[in-house]
């Protein structure tokens, strides 16, 4: 999109709302105009955005966002603390708690091994996940079913099998409501490998 026309504060606002992820710059461009027509929406949000930045910060022990350290979740009295659920991002921690059936604790890696991105395991969290496995008896691999993502769960089980703790994967297979006739082979043979008796 050509931001030649706007003013110099419009089009940077633009190219900075553009840089947001699923934001193009048509969207950008309305959210712009929207903000500039309501001055307190945008006054309320910018407040927002900084104290966010402020008082967030990365639990110690999980690397979850949290405003507590610890954060409630590595705090909790009736978590099981030798269950471990690894994922990717802060965001997969509340999909997973919105089930309310995982009991354990988090451990947030921000990130897969991405050799092409140059995202080795020590961009991630993973020196930090190897210093509390003290009490840990079972890892739930929870990382998305992408090429990075087998990868990672695959260095991760290196890495912890030789330790003694039990490595699983979630399950992945057809969503509920799905129809076979439009699933993907592997979706297909990832269903088949999870399945269970009923």
């Amino acid at each position: 999109m050509d931001f030649l026309n706007y003013p110099q504060p419009l089009a940077d606002l633009i190219a900075g709302l553009s840089r947001l992820p699923g934001i193009g710059p048509k969207t950008a461009g309305r959210l712009a105009f929207y903000l500039l027509q309501q001055p307190q929406v945008a006054e309320n949000l910018a407040e927002t955005i900084i104290k966010a930045q402020r008082e967030i910060k990365q639990c110690s022990l999980c690397c979850n966002y949290t405003d507590q350290d610890p954060c409630p979740i590595c705090e909790g009295e009736k978590r099981d603390r030798t269950l471990l659920c690894i994922v990717e991002q802060p965001r997969d921690v509340v999909s997973l708690e919105k089930t309310r059936e995982f009991k354990g604790l988090y451990h947030v890696l921000h990130g897969v091994i991405s050799p092409l991105e140059g995202i080795g395991p020590e961009q991630l969290t993973i020196p930090k996940l190897l210093t509390r496995l003290g009490e840990i008896k079972e890892v739930v691999m929870a990382v998305n079913p992408t090429v990075e993502g087998e990868a990672t769960a695959m260095y991760l089980a290196k890495l912890l099998k030789p330790l003694g703790i039990r490595v699983t994967r979630i399950a992945h297979g057809l969503p509920v409501g799905g129809d076979l006739e439009y699933a993907d082979e592997i979706t297909i043979a990832r269903a088949l490998e999870g399945r269970r008796q009923i």
